[in-house]
């Protein structure tokens, strides 16, 4: 597998830790892929590091397809959506790298789709497709097609990027898919699906011979619009007839894109929680990328529990409530005791979970980043982020 050498030092825990700054600065990175499974902080970690990359100098554009808009929000921007918006306030923390920039979208689906098939067709054949019924369903909820939109809409901006110079670093927040790496399997479920039996069962009468009308083709034909309806199955015959001419590009673009995760240019991170089974998905996500040969940067294991004050065990914490109580003395001490010794046991725990995935994972640098007190709203909570991310201590 091959995995980035940028390593910092030796970090408290005894595993290797992402110099996620020698990330970010390398000139030769020009896409982040973060990726991970639902509600681990994906979103909230691809704009920190966009945010961070773009105050030291980079130009910067983060691709979200995450649907709760709270990377909106925290940009000061009203609405995102497929065109690249700017944010305001960048470059004004005050850091001497010279400033870069930063655009914010998140992805349309429908509207990739679209642009995808207008790009493609001449305007009399898109027009019969962005029409079609079928399609419409199609573009808007067909399982795979948001992921498959997602590589569209990269490859799409890659290819702009290098053609007009607008941005050196894209940073991609992967759609929350409950498998793990749907985003790379879609295209070619939804190739598969396009150039399936079924599909070229609908269009053997329009294109093949009459003498391929058998008598089991018109049975099969016959069976189908009792099933769907005479209405739905000439719609899916239009369409496939027309989106035909298509396919082709369809899937010589997905191979691009494909390539350009592939390429040394490209980072992924796997983003995780410190909990048994999200950082068991880590574990899944590290081994899918190494079989496809995607170059893996490391690990982010967001809210993490801060460690307590002082030395004191939890053993030794409890042993102290346990004798106050005895002794009748301070309620409040004895309780303030036995909660910090809950809260050692839990940062114990999570360090042995960090641990068993190091033991597994030797390759694959690690940055921890701590729970914040409250939720990140705004460019100064990013800022936060990111430079926890960037191994800095808490403010």
């Amino acid at each position: 597998m091959r995995t980035r050498s940028r390593v910092g030092p030796q970090s408290l825990r005894g595993g290797r830790t992402l110099d996620v700054d020698g990330l970010l600065d390398d000139p030769h990175t020009g896409i982040i892929v973060c990726c991970g499974s639902g509600g681990v902080g994906k979103t909230t970690t691809s704009a920190a590091l966009a945010l961070r990359a773009a105050e030291r100098g980079r130009n910067v554009v983060v691709l979200t397809i995450d649907p709760a808009r709270r990377l909106a929000q925290s940009m000061g921007i009203e609405a995102l959506d497929n065109t690249p918006r700017p944010v305001k306030g960048v470059g004004d923390s005050g850091s001497s790298r010279g400033k870069g920039s930063l655009d914010a979208m998140m992805l349309d689906m429908k509207r990739t789709f679209d642009e995808v098939v207008t790009s493609q067709a001449s305007p009399e054949k898109a027009r019969q497709i962005l029409e079609n019924p079928f399609y419409v369903a199609l573009s808007s909820s067909f399982a795979g097609t948001q992921e498959y939109m997602a590589m569209e809409k990269l490859g799409q901006i890659y290819a702009d990027s290098r053609r007009d110079g607008t941005y050196d670093l894209i940073v991609v927040d992967t759609p929350p898919s409950r498998s793990a790496l749907d985003f790379l399997d879609a295209p070619e479920r939804l190739s598969s699906f396009l150039d399936g039996r079924f599909i070229r069962l609908l269009l053997a009468p329009a294109k093949g011979p009459a003498r391929l009308m058998s008598a089991g083709l018109g049975m099969v034909t016959n069976a189908l619009t009792k099933v769907l309806g005479a209405q739905v199955l000439r719609d899916m015959q239009t369409f496939v007839a027309a989106f035909d001419t298509l396919f082709g590009g369809f899937r010589q673009r997905a191979q691009k894109t494909f390539e350009l995760l592939q390429a040394d240019g490209t980072a992924f991170l796997v983003v995780a929680a410190p909990e048994d089974d999200a950082l068991r998905e880590a574990a899944y996500f590290v081994e899918r990328l190494s079989e496809d040969e995607m170059p893996l940067a490391g690990l982010v294991v967001n809210r993490a529990s801060p460690q307590p004050l002082g030395e004191v065990s939890a053993e030794e914490a409890m042993a102290a409530a346990q004798r106050l109580r005895k002794g009748d003395a301070d309620s409040l001490t004895a309780g303030l005791l036995r909660l910090h010794a809950d809260r050692v046991r839990i940062v114990e725990r999570e360090a042995r979970l960090r641990r068993r995935f190091e033991a597994a994972h030797p390759q694959v640098p690690t940055a921890v980043v701590p729970a914040l007190a409250g939720d990140v709203h705004d460019l100064d909570g990013l800022r936060q982020v990111g430079a926890l991310l960037a191994g800095e201590r808490p403010t």
